[in-house]
């Protein structure tokens, strides 16, 4: 009789372990049923913010600012790309396309951390025709050169 009891309390420990063993994976299944990614898992849990007319401000300034950012890194590329053409020297020896690029990076720093979108505006401008007019400057003097090198030419 004994021996009958411990095999049921043998069988009865196992089958309540295996019960167990059953309730904590099928708990372990529901906790990974949740969302799939963390952002779901926020924006289930965490209270949202209502969007003010501050935000909505706030995110067309950094879209110009990101645009503005663009623009500014574009006109310093075509910047430094038109300086290659300047390759004489001035009169201290230094060749213009180093001193013209020195001058480049100077002002772009000093403008580095304009936030007034205006201004940042007038800046991009005024570099975009200040690039121009040295361009058509540097064409019209080329053209000047090479009509004199022709007239040179011709001349016995």
């Amino acid at each position: 009789m004994t021996a009958n009891i411990q095999k049921i309390r043998n069988l009865s420990t196992a089958v309540n372990h295996s019960f167990e063993t059953r309730c904590l994976l099928h708990h372990y299944r529901f906790l990974h049923h949740g969302p799939d990614t963390m952002e779901e898992l926020l924006d289930r849990h965490v209270v949202k913010k209502e969007k003010s007319l501050d935000d909505e401000n706030e995110l067309l300034n950094r879209q110009r600012l990101t645009s503005s950012r663009r623009e500014a890194l574009s006109l310093y590329r075509d910047v430094i790309r038109a300086t290659r053409f300047f390759m004489w020297a001035n009169p201290q020896g230094n060749l213009w396309r180093d001193v013209l690029r020195e001058n480049v990076r100077k002002e772009f720093e000093e403008a580095r951390f304009e936030r007034d979108p205006e201004v940042i505006t007038r800046l991009l401008i005024g570099g975009r025709d200040a690039l121009q007019a040295a361009l058509d400057k540097l064409a019209e003097k080329q053209k000047q050169e090479i009509e004199k090198q022709r007239g040179n030419s011709n001349t016995p």
